[in-house]
């Protein structure tokens, strides 16, 4: 569940009305108009600063005592590609790993990180044994370790925030990581809880836009709020929709799931009789 994304500037169009005035058919002009009355002035609505964005959306998701409660989750998952239905799983355990397995037709596809380092297993692309994350690959993603993501926290973890132009009933909030990745979140502007992440990755080698949707919120056992429903979109290029089939909280999570296990040895061909 990457966080992706890039903002929308608004536009505000301020529309005037003109009076068009014909002259009557004789030949005395009609009166000049009277001036309109200038419109009353319109108080620009309250904007909030970016630190007091991030403040309602941690409040929304139920605060800080309750994400302070959740140390590990686990959550089963059901992603529907192209018409067909792929079951998965998602581990965090905050601050220490995050695990996420696909199993597409019986192909097992798994991206990890840790504090140290990430690991992935995709055998669509040529790895069956577990390669490790090139380090720009692991700067984007050693966030989802932490339970309430970069948001959370985010000056604790490095992480800088500002606030951008948002659309008509959201806030956009641009994250820049310590390592110089950027996310732009946007926030509805009454529920406090995320619309929506952009980000930008790679397509077929090309640089696009990622932007994941967020609906379905709902409130687990620990009153910290998650959303059940993602669609992501890859540049236009490629949909993805996720549901959350299962949650459940503060499981022992062994750390060791973490770890990139090494490549199966390969077979010792048999000795033949004699030989």
């Amino acid at each position: 569940m990457k966080n992706l994304i890039h903002g929308m500037m608004v536009v505000t169009a301020l529309a005037g009305a003109m009076a068009l005035n014909a002259q009557t058919p004789d030949q005395t002009p009609a009166p000049a108009p009277a001036p309109a009355a200038p419109a009353p002035a319109v108080a620009p609505a309250p904007t909030l600063t970016a630190d007091e964005v991030v403040a309602k959306y941690v409040d929304a998701v139920g605060g800080k005592d309750a994400i302070a409660q959740v140390k590990s989750l686990s959550m089963d998952t059901t992603a529907s590609v192209m018409g067909n239905d792929v079951s998965g799983t998602v581990i965090v355990v905050d601050g220490v790993g995050y695990k996420s397995q696909m199993d597409f037709n019986g192909t097992q596809i798994i991206g990890c990180v840790n504090a140290k380092g990430g690991w992935q297993v995709n055998p669509m692309a040529g790895a069956a044994d577990p390669t490790p994350m090139s380090d720009a690959e692991y700067k984007e993603g050693k966030d989802e370790m932490y339970v309430a993501g970069p948001l959370f926290d985010y000056a604790t973890k490095g992480n800088k925030i500002e606030e951008l132009p948002g659309d008509a009933g959201t806030y956009k909030i641009k994250l820049t990581t310590k390592d110089g990745v950027d996310s732009t979140y946007i926030i509805d502007a009454k529920t406090f809880l995320i619309n929506s992440t952009v980000h930008k990755g790679q397509m077929q080698g090309q640089e696009v836009d990622i932007t994941t949707s967020y609906s379905d919120y709902r409130k687990t056992d620990a009153g910290f709020l998650i959303p059940y429903a993602m669609n992501l979109d890859l540049g236009g290029q490629f949909q993805l929709s996720i549901a959350i089939k299962k949650v459940e909280l503060n499981k022992t999570i062994d750390p060791a799931i973490f770890e990139m296990p090494k490549p199966a040895a390969p077979a010792t061909p048999a000795t033949k009789p004699g030989e």
